[in-house]
């Protein structure tokens, strides 16, 4: 018999999809203190979709392994729902109700009842039906099943949890601009000295507490400004103006910085003491070209990290065209044509060789890039190296979090990508894992972000992004 659902106005009701499930398989634990329903066909397509290595199959294995715990903790309780507090640590004081009899719900004739959704909604009406004044929601990833079901007059939502922020617009950009006052509302106890070619200022006040570690500021004027804050202690920071690389004199592998942006990338991309930098931004910003310049320069000429190791996430923009012959390497070699590119323009600025000089340029910059796969990364240690992580927008936080903890002692993590071009089913600006690891490093004082603004590729570049 299926249980009653509580008549309390005050818990909800959430009915899962198998996509929510298998998307995050703790989502059971993150609905505070609402109960859970799963239904049966719910249970069906997580077995339909088990099997395999993919980051789907593994997650269905998840949330089936912990379902059972759940199950198992409360098996006297499943026909009055079974308390979630002690499987989840307190993280959900609800209850998880499983479908544990057949429903027969007439739906609409054009919908098929074969169809695993269409099941799922007629659970959601039955529910409906025995308890008017409870609200019932459909909790789905997939966007058609949500319309069907407001459509057919049932309440239905997103699964938000996974998201790190609402609104993209609030990503931390890396940088802020200065108010015109910010001198004269900072002067008091000011104190500022010169060292090693840098100015430093230690200031206090209403703004000082606003400014995270490693984020740049920036002001225009008379006397423009430059400075990223590099200390924190309670209303107190400590300001220290940037290295500049748009001048030649610091080019980093024959590249200077175009722009402002450009200049506070290379600041982080090119300090030791920076060990995760995240640049976001559109085509044609510049986020691969500098992040290689700064990895050829510290592995070939300052000899800090051994090796560049780079990386990528394998979806499509069209159709896939099937299988890749060769090696690890040679199968990554179609999807890296934006480092052969980069290699190109790099290789173009090590000065007057010959075409002898430039080919054992080439020769010598590609015995120091490994290109790996993601798919053989579980379980490596990269000690001393420069990890670069391109088209990172299509990972998942899990994905991510499996990369970045790869790195050993001496090793610097880079990620590149833009949000506003995900390919991954089911990830959105929000929930991306470059969206998830911004949010969460920004305050750690070992890393660093910038999203760049202004595209340098070229005047077409730049007019299709706008107009198109």
């Amino acid at each position: 018999m299926v249980k009653r659902a509580p008549s309390s106005t005050k818990t909800k009701l959430f009915v899962l999809d198998t996509n929510v499930l298998m998307h995050d398989p703790t989502s059971l634990f993150r609905f505070e203190e609402h109960d859970v329903y799963v239904p049966i066909m719910t249970l069906e397509e997580l077995d339909n979709n088990k099997k395999g290595m993919s980051e789907v199959a593994r997650n269905a294995r998840q949330a089936s392994r912990t379902l059972d715990e759940v199950v198992t903790s409360g098996e006297h309780d499943i026909a009055t729902g079974i308390d979630l507090a002690a499987p989840s640590h307190d993280l959900a004081t609800g209850k998880l109700f499983l479908q544990t009899e057949a429903i027969n719900v007439q739906l609409p004739a054009a919908l098929p009842t074969a169809k695993g959704d269409n099941q799922i909604l007629g659970v959601m009406m039955h529910l409906a039906e025995r308890a008017p004044k409870r609200p019932v929601i459909l909790v789905s990833k997939d966007i058609n099943m949500r319309i069907k079901a407001r459509a057919l007059g049932l309440d239905a939502q997103d699964y938000f949890n996974d998201k790190v922020l609402e609104d993209t617009d609030l990503l931390y950009t890396g940088w802020t601009e200065l108010p015109i006052d910010f001198w004269d509302k900072h002067a008091k106890d000011m104190k500022s000295w010169k060292e090693n070619g840098h100015t430093y200022y230690q200031v206090e006040g209403p703004m000082s507490t606003d400014l995270m570690v490693n984020e740049f500021i920036y002001q225009d004027g008379e006397n423009p400004l430059n400075a990223w804050v590099k200390e924190r202690n309670g209303r107190s920071v400590l300001i220290e103006t940037v290295t500049d690389y748009a001048h030649n004199k610091n080019n980093v592998w024959g590249i200077t910085a175009r722009n402002r942006e450009q200049n506070f990338a290379l600041n982080l991309l090119m300090n030791p003491e920076i060990d995760f930098v995240t640049l976001l931004g559109q085509a044609g910003t510049g986020k691969t070209l500098l992040t290689l310049a700064a990895g050829l320069t510290q592995v070939l000429e300052t000899k800090r990290y051994s090796e560049i190791i780079m990386t990528r996430v394998t979806v499509p923009v069209g159709e896939d065209i099937g299988f890749l012959p060769g090696t690890e390497e040679e199968k990554m070699a179609p999807w890296m044509g934006a480092l052969e590119d980069n290699l190109d323009v790099l290789n173009g600025t090590t000065g007057e060789g010959g075409d002898w000089g430039r080919a054992a340029t080439r020769d010598l910059i590609r015995s120091r890039i490994k290109v790996k796969s993601l798919n053989f990364m579980r379980g490596r240690t990269f000690i001393n190296k420069f990890l670069i992580i391109d088209e990172a927008q299509n990972l998942t936080p899990k994905q991510m979090k499996t990369l970045i903890t790869r790195a050993g002692p001496g090793t610097k993590v880079v990620c590149l990508g833009n949000i506003a071009q995900i390919d991954t089913p089911y990830l959105t600006e929000g929930s991306s894992g470059l969206t998830f690891v911004v949010d969460r490093f920004k305050s750690w004082p070992h890393s660093g972000h910038i999203t760049l603004q202004r595209g340098e590729r070229s005047r077409l570049a730049d007019h299709a992004a706008e107009v198109l």
